[in-house]
Formats: structure tokens, sequence, C-alpha cells
């Protein structure tokens, strides 16, 4: 497997530095200017508000690729396709008017979500350790599409180009600044740009999450879910931050203030709607339990945690028996997890859950022939499950057969272009096969999804010259190179 980490942070400090060096020295410059009014490119104008859809998404993009260059994204196909169903889902019953989504999962035990303009979701699998439903979750998501949907971003923006010129860099500095290097240190960026105009700033700030609360709200009544879960999501964030120290507070709170009167604000709005009770949803318990596992101290700690909870008492018996075979693959003990993920299987042989976490089971012992049936034959019924496609891939690459397999991923890279797992195990897969031109390819399409720019060129580079005698990959080739300049090209506009 080759190793990003080094090249990852070595290259996302140099673009974020770049990133904030034109911001202030753009503010500087008017503040220089004494009186001057701030000036921002023409971009044209929607909903009254100062920058373009375009430009938002364009900016969302490009905060995304520097993003991922510095936080443990989670990188779970599965977990991926549960989330996106419930994105998809809000957004097509939201006021969202561009709905070119995307959604990326933090690995990280904080309560936190967060919306980035430009269509950008960004959710902590923390998330799911707080909320008790999947209704509560998706009040959550419905939230931040609120935010998008209102444009909250350029309004605020907006607002602060008529308080003090140097607000316009610091929010954008601070919104690179809580990507990269901890909510904090963009908090403060943030704060300090607001300092002579807090009071105000405040109330604007205010009147913002009560509109994502109302319309979050609506979005969800409209989906058929129980809009109740938004309060009760509210109740349990302010249980969670009452046991936390003052430094400790829980993150999505640090950039949602919340307090009694907003809960009862929302508690209110319930009597417009009429009572949808919530169905309970065996997907979010086993998808809860993985997070679970994944945040354990060890392998060994989350066994015995489950092996301690009475399963009687769950909601799903079965997501606790989920959790436990999860746990007990992680702890290197397969044999014991193979036996409880094909019981669970054997009673619900449609759950491409369980088949994708038995295939996964195989995958770690390193032996996965007998595996592959089952998901060639769920690839075939459905042949755009990104999860289920990727594991058989993976499955194909552990039995050697990697050729295989990278003709079953080449044709996701047409419909997932932007999914840096996909091009992560296509480079491996076509590595194996010998495949060297594929293997820089994807490299660099890899390393262009998290904003590295100079290692991007360099693999693009290394496929050009493997590709002096077929046309049509050279050519690809070039118009992936002037995507690398175009990049650049952003970061330098900022």
């Amino acid at each position: 497997m080759f190793n990003t980490d080094q090249t990852i942070r070595s290259h996302w400090l140099k673009a974020t530095r770049a990133i904030l060096l034109i911001m202030l020295s753009s503010a500087l410059h008017v503040a220089a200017q004494g009186t001057q009014p701030l000036k921002i490119p023409d971009l044209g104008s929607s909903a009254g508000t100062l920058f373009s859809q375009e430009y938002e998404y364009q900016l969302g993009r490009t905060w995304l690729r520097l993003f991922r260059s510095q936080v443990r994204v989670f990188e779970d196909p599965m977990m991926q396709n549960y989330l996106e169903d419930i994105v998809y889902e809000m957004v097509e019953f939201s006021e969202l008017q561009d709905r070119r989504i995307e959604l990326v999962i933090v690995n990280n035990p904080t309560m936190n979500a967060f919306a980035v303009p430009g269509g950008v979701i960004g959710i902590h699998t923390g998330l799911f350790m707080y909320a008790e439903t999947e209704d509560q979750l998706a009040s959550v998501i419905a939230h931040e599409l609120a935010h998008l949907s209102q444009r909250h971003f350029s309004r605020r923006i907006e607002f602060a180009k008529t308080q003090q010129p140097l607000a316009l860099a610091g929010l954008l500095a601070g919104l690179v600044l809580m990507a990269t290097t901890g909510s904090d240190m963009g908090l403060a960026a943030i704060t300090a740009t607001q300092a002579a105009t807090q009071d105000s700033s405040l109330r604007y700030s205010r009147g913002n999450e009560q509109e994502a609360d109302r319309i979050g709200m609506q979005t969800l009544a409209k989906s058929g879910r129980n809009p109740a879960a938004t309060p009760a999501m509210f109740e349990q964030m302010l249980r969670a931050s009452r046991f936390s120290s003052g430094q400790n507070i829980p993150e999505f709170l640090r950039t949602h203030p919340l307090s009694e009167s907003r809960i009862s604000d929302t508690k209110n709005r319930l009597q417009t709607y009429p009572a949808i009770p919530s169905t309970p949803s065996l997907n979010f318990h086993l998808m809860k339990a993985r997070v679970r596992v994944n945040l354990a101290d060890t392998p060994e700690t989350a066994v015995a945690q489950f092996r301690a909870i009475n399963a009687n008492t769950e909601p799903f018996p079965e997501a606790h028996q989920y959790g436990l075979a999860l746990a007990l693959s992680a702890a290197g003990r397969y044999q014991e997890a193979k036996e409880l993920m094909q019981a669970l299987l054997d009673r619900t042989p449609t759950s491409h859950i369980y088949l994708i976490s038995l295939a996964e089971i195989g995958i770690a012992q390193r032996d996965t022939s007998w595996i592959i049936p089952q998901l060639e034959r769920a690839v075939m019924v459905f042949p755009d499950n990104v999860a289920l496609t990727l594991t058989l891939a993976r499955a194909l690459m552990t039995d050697q057969k990697a050729h295989i397999a990278a003709s079953l991923l080449d044709p996701m890279t047409k419909r997932e272009p932007n999914n840096p797992l996909v091009w992560y195990w296509l480079a491996e897969i076509e590595g194996l096969a010998g495949n060297i031109q594929n293997l820089h390819r994807a490299r660099g399409e890899y390393f262009l999804l998290h904003g590295i720019a100079d290692e991007a060129e360099k693999q693009f580079r290394y496929a050009l010259k493997l590709s002096e005698n077929d046309f049509v990959a050279a050519s690809v080739l070039e118009d992936r190179l002037k995507s690398v300049y175009e990049f650049r090209a952003r970061l330098d506009n900022l």
C-alpha cells in the first residue's frame, strides 16, 4: 500500500499557508486604503448574496481537498453509502437549489457536524454516539442543509463586509484553520476578526441558527420523519455539554450555540406539525455499533463492552451481535467473528451490510475465495452500490485476481470521479496487476482530491511518459494536468 501520510502532511501545510497569506495580504491592503470600500471580484449574485453559487461550489471543493489532507477521514464505503442515502433523502425535501452535495465523514469521537459553502456536509463519527434514533441523526443533517439552502456563509460575509474590512479574510482564514488545524484555532481567528462588532455578529449568528432550526424541522417533516427529533437531539447535546468541562465543550455546540430558549422554540414549532412517530432503524443501530468498535480504545475493549451489554435490552439485539462480531474480527479472532456474522447473514440473506462485513473478515484473514461468488451475485444485481463493488474488488485482489479487480473498478471511476477511496484502491490493485501507467494515474487523482497539487502533477507526468503510444490516454492525462493547474489558480485567486 502506498504511504500517503507524510506527503499529505507536508503539502497541506504549504497550501494552507498560501491561502492564509493571500487572505491576510488582501485584508492588510484594504486596511491601508482607509475608508475605501472592500473590493471583491464581481462573481455574480444569487438570492441577494455576495457570492454566486458557482463560486461557493468551487470554494467548497477547494476547502474539501485541503480538509481531507489534514483530518482523519472515516474511509468506510458502507458508512458512506448509509449516510449519503440520508443526506440525499433530506436534500430532496429541502430548499436547496444547487444539489451538488459531497459528504465527508470525520473519524473523530466528538459530537460535530458542519456545512461548508458549495455543498459540503461533514459528519463526525462521534455524532452516532449521541443520537438515539435515525431521525435524530437526520435532524442534524437537515439543519446543516438549511444553512446551505439559506446561503448563510455568503450572507454572513456580506454582513461582515459592512462592519469591518478585515472580516472577509478573517472568516475565510478561520474556515481553513478549522479544517486544517482544529476548530479552536479557526474559531479564534473568526472571533478575533469580529471583535469590533461582537454583539451584532452574535445576533446575526443566532438568527442564522434559528432559521436553520425552522427550515431543518420543515425538511424533516416533509420527508416523513419525526420533527420532534430536532428538540430531542438538542436536548441530547445540551445534556452532553453539562457533563463537559468548560475547556471540553462539544464541538457542535461551539459552532452552533445552543440554549434552553432555542430548545423551547423548536418544541413550540412542533404544534404546527402533525405527530409523526419515528420508525426504528436497524441500519442506524448497525452503523452505531460499527462506530462504537472503531472508537474503542482497543479491539479487546470493544469485545468486553459488547459482552457486558444485555442484548435483550437493546432496540435491536442483532445490532449487538453485529458489533460483537466486528470487535472480534478487529481483535484477530476471525473464526468467532465469522460464525457470528454468518449467522446474521443466514437470518437476513438480503443484507448488504452483513455480506460486506463477512467479506471484510475474509479480507482480514486473507482468505476470500469462499465469499467472492456471493459478492459477485450481489454486484450483478446492484452494480451502482459503491460499497459492494469496492468490497468485491478488494476480495478479488486478496485472492490474487488483481486484473479482474481493476476491470471492476475502472468503470466506477467514471461514476465516482471525486471518491478518493475508489482511486486509492484502484492504485493498489493496478500496482499488483503490473499496470504502472494506471497506477500513476490513480495516485495522481488521489493526491489531487487531497489538495496535493505538486505530487498529483508528478504522478500524472509519470503516467504521461508511459502513454506515448496511446493518444487517448495521453489526452486524458493532459486534461488531468490542466485540472492541477486550475486547482493552483483557484488557490491563488481566493
